[in-house]
């Protein structure tokens, strides 16, 4: 190993971008981020879009950044690589140029209605109780919203592709993606790791045709060189290899050291999440696929709580004035002083328990947030401890699922994403699992994991285990409370668990209303 060889990553975020130089000890050698000032648009309510060349012109800037700072390491660079969001599309044209902005994974439109599905898929669905999710799915998919509202635009669509397939041809110049980036929207196999065949009965959920899709790749596969232009925009040394390595959330866990189904990943971020890893196809809710994973031959089944740690940001736009004047007075984030209050609430919030489906998901189409037990003795801090705890009940939930499904047993947690810097939460999760949370040497777990694909690409590593043995470090742990942890049990067996199926029928009912009644009540502006 030459101490000196480094993996130039980018990591394309919801929030920022980030350039980083990573040696082969994991340190993060040099850094540069762009923090977006707008991270997105909306031409309409609950629309999330970006401009095409946004995400390069942060890719362009980041890298020039870094160079300056770097000096002589730059040139020790030996290859590149990038890992981003994942489910955000694009539509190009021959000559491969966008045809309008970027849709992004946060983007709420919805088709009003769907047309019937064929025969034998209708069936199918209906056998598998998968009508109203897959119909969901359907009504969330950009390929069909941009069929049936912009046909002239999916008329001239040559290829439909994600941020990361669009950020690899810039690169190198070539329209292919990772295997291990593939996840959205889209007719992607991934028990075969190969896009579906056209006879498949899934293939009507998303409609787009075979000669809209873009090639693949399998991670670590250099699948070009930094281009000469590239080269101009980037100050990145062309003929450098590009790498290809994988999503954020795959990265992330790779990097987080979770190559066993023993060790499960918890990312805290504007979606939280678990996921593992294993070599078995375990579907983490029935028929919702794992995602592909980096290392070769692997899947992470995953469970998503989308608007995760979102919600302490709504907390603190909505119910947290003080603490942000007093936080600007001292000097701190309001988080910081948030945190301190947690430890005034006990665990279970004095029988507050927050149920954190602020968006409806693919297997409960039908969810909405909720809180129940509030009483005199609640204050604001209660509801923010009630937030983060009802985050990790959900994580639970999915966690047990994909333990159960796949008839392995988690030993371990390992945390990242913008709340994992909290001691108070990873406290506060290690107590609610019953298992120790152990923290990495830094918050960068995703370009992490995307410099290890590097570095195995290059051969410094011969595999994935030597080079997270390398790599990846662990900071900090954080042991279980067993009183508070079974209060906790008590609470998720008794309460959480049983929550969405006592209130789903007035979800129901509240949907039913908010389509017919609410709509036409609304104060004219």
């Amino acid at each position: 190993m030459n101490k000196k060889e480094l993996i130039l990553t980018f990591d394309i975020g919801t929030q920022s971008a980030r350039a980083l130089m990573i040696n082969a000890k994991g340190d993060v050698v040099h850094k540069a981020q762009k923090i977006y000032d707008q991270p997105y648009f909306s031409k309409q309510p609950s629309w999330a879009e970006q401009k095409p060349d946004f995400y390069w012109r942060c890719v362009c800037e980041t890298s020039r950044s870094l160079k300056a700072k770097a000096g002589v390491d730059w040139e020790n660079v030996i290859g590149v690589t990038c890992t981003t969001i994942r489910d955000s599309c694009l539509c190009l044209d021959k000559e491969r140029r966008p045809l309008r902005d970027v849709i992004l994974w946060l983007d709420g439109r919805r088709l009003k209605t769907v047309k019937p599905l064929p025969a034998p898929a209708a069936v199918f669905l209906k056998i598998a109780g998968m009508t109203a999710s897959v119909n969901l799915l359907r009504k969330a998919a950009a390929c069909n919203w941009l069929a049936e509202n912009e046909p002239e635009i999916w008329a001239k669509t040559d290829k439909f592709v994600f941020v990361s397939t669009w950020l690899t041809y810039k690169f190198c110049g070539r329209l292919v993606d990772s295997t291990a980036s593939v996840i959205g929207h889209i007719p992607f196999d991934v028990k075969n790791n190969a896009w579906m065949k056209s006879d498949d009965v899934r293939r009507v959920v998303f409609g787009v045709p075979d000669d809209k899709l873009f090639e693949l790749a399998n991670p670590c596969e250099v699948v070009g060189t930094i281009t000469a232009k590239t080269a101009e925009e980037t100050g990145v040394r062309q003929g450098l290899p590009f790498i290809a390595a994988g999503s954020d959330k795959g990265c992330e866990t790779l990097g987080l050291s979770c190559l066993t189904p023993d060790a499960a990943a918890l990312s805290f971020g504007t979606t939280a999440t678990v996921q593992v890893t294993t070599r078995n196809y375990i579907e983490p809710l029935p028929h919702i696929p794992p995602y592909p994973a980096v290392a070769p031959g692997c899947f992470n089944p995953e469970v998503e709580i989308y608007r995760g740690y979102w919600l302490l940001s709504w907390f603190k736009r909505e119910f947290a004035a003080k603490e942000v004047v007093e936080a600007q007075k001292l000097g701190v984030s309001a988080e910081k002083l948030l945190d301190e209050r947690l430890r005034d609430v006990p665990p279970g919030c004095d029988g507050l328990v927050m149920q954190p489906f602020w968006t409806p998901g693919v297997s409960m189409p039908f969810a909405k947030g909720a809180v129940i037990g509030f009483s005199d003795v609640h204050t604001r801090i209660h509801l923010y401890r009630a937030i983060i705890e009802g985050i990790n009940f959900a994580l639970m939930e999915g966690l047990r699922s994909i333990e159960r499904r796949g008839g392995i047993k988690v030993q371990r947690l390992f945390v990242a994403g913008g709340g994992s810097q909290s001691d108070e939460v990873c406290r506060i999760t290690a107590s609610m699992f019953g298992l120790t949370v152990c923290r990495i040497q830094t918050f960068e777990a995703s370009s992490l994991g995307s410099a290890v694909a590097g570095f195995v690409s290059k051969g410094v590593f011969s595999s994935f285990e030597e080079g997270v043995a390398s790599m990846v470090h662990i900071k900090d742990e954080f042991l279980p409370d067993e009183d508070a942890h079974n209060v906790y049990e008590s609470i998720y067996g008794r309460v959480f668990a049983k929550m969405f199926d006592k209130l789903s029928p007035l979800y129901q009912e509240l949907i039913d209303i908010g389509n017919r009644d609410l709509r036409a009540s609304r104060p004219r502006k």
